[in-house]
């Protein structure tokens, strides 16, 4: 069967780099959501326990309760809110707001500008009266960036937003609340952490989204998936392979069937995309099976998710979040 590995050294190293430049592993906070972007919701949160990180963000209460044994705080950005002292969840409307009758642990998640989840600016008076009349437990004020890995000001016109935002907090029971509003672009791109907490996904899994405008940081990817042989088959020049034939050889070749395909989350667009100097997949991806220019018992089909991203002309989110949980992951 495929099987995938997962880089502790690699997955440490990029934690490092990530703690330098905020200045304490107590301001990281690890984003766990969608079965850890494909890496495994429990492997990767037993290593961030491991190194040391206490918060993680997940998109759901089921995924919170896999995971929150390792965490002191696991925020949920969109599920129902419900009373444990260890999870607190993202409000991301003034509807949900009103609906919310419990003693749970909340964050006003406010829109300044991304126009996709959040309490608009001009609500956040009504909210903050709100939370004081229903006596409710708001434990943060967040944001989330749109362009922070564009080379725009749209990021510091979302920072100055945010900022105005946080200011209205003043005079209130909320001044202490914790703040946060950085991803990974944001992360890697700033100079100067004043929050409380920096979320990280996509850096912490080795991959930096930022163009080379930017100044760049080191990362090191920690997935590798590999591959099993099925079957061989030795052909001729110009034989055609696989789902309408569109493999073609350019010479006599061996080639392989292996245990991988669109069913366990393998882009069909990786068609004839070169794994290595020698080796490519050779016609179509099936659902089941890929064919691959080799006799090898086993073949690392990617070990660079970001390379795969621009061959399949996505992102490397999408590359490894597709990933089928039920494949296997070891640390290595």
């Amino acid at each position: 069967m495929a099987y995938i590995t997962i880089n502790r050294d690699n997955f440490f190293f990029n934690l490092d780099q990530i703690k330098q430049k905020v200045g304490s592993i107590d301001k990281i906070a690890i984003v766990l959501k969608d079965n850890a972007y494909g890496h495994g919701i429990r492997l990767i949160a037993k290593l961030s326990h491991e190194y040391g990180i206490k918060h993680a963000v997940v998109k759901n209460t089921q995924e919170a309760l896999e995971i929150k044994a390792y965490f002191q705080t696991v925020l949920i950005l969109n599920d129902t809110p419900i009373e444990d002292s260890k999870l607190y969840f993202s409000i991301n409307s003034i509807t949900a707001l009103h609906m919310l009758h419990n003693k749970a642990n909340i964050e006003l998640k406010i829109d300044t500008g991304m126009h996709r989840n959040g309490i608009a600016m001009e609500e956040i008076d009504e909210a903050i009266e709100l939370i004081e009349s229903k006596k409710l437990n708001l434990k943060g004020i967040m944001t989330h960036f749109r362009s922070a890995d564009e080379l725009s000001s749209e990021l510091f016109w979302q920072q100055k937003n945010f900022a105005q935002s946080i200011a209205k907090l003043k005079n209130t029971p909320f001044t202490a609340v914790r703040v946060h509003s950085q991803n990974s672009s944001a992360t890697l791109r700033m100079k100067h952490f004043d929050e409380d907490l920096v979320r990280i996904g996509i850096s912490a899994y080795g991959y930096n989204e930022l163009g080379s405008t930017f100044d760049p940081l080191e990362l090191r990817p920690i997935i590798s998936l590999y591959t099993n042989k099925v079957t061989s088959r030795k052909l001729t020049q110009s034989s055609c392979i696989g789902y309408g034939g569109e493999g073609i050889l350019a010479r006599d070749s061996v080639v392989s069937t292996y245990d991988i395909g669109y069913g366990d989350g393998w882009l069909r667009a990786s068609k004839n995309m070169p794994i290595d100097d020698t080796l490519q997949i050779v016609g179509r991806v099936s659902m089941d099976f890929i064919t691959i220019n080799s006799d090898k018992e086993t073949v690392c089909i990617m070990n660079n998710a970001q390379k795969v991203a621009r061959y399949c002309d996505t992102i490397s989110y999408e590359i490894t979040t597709r990933l089928d949980h039920q494949i296997k992951r070891v640390i290595i």
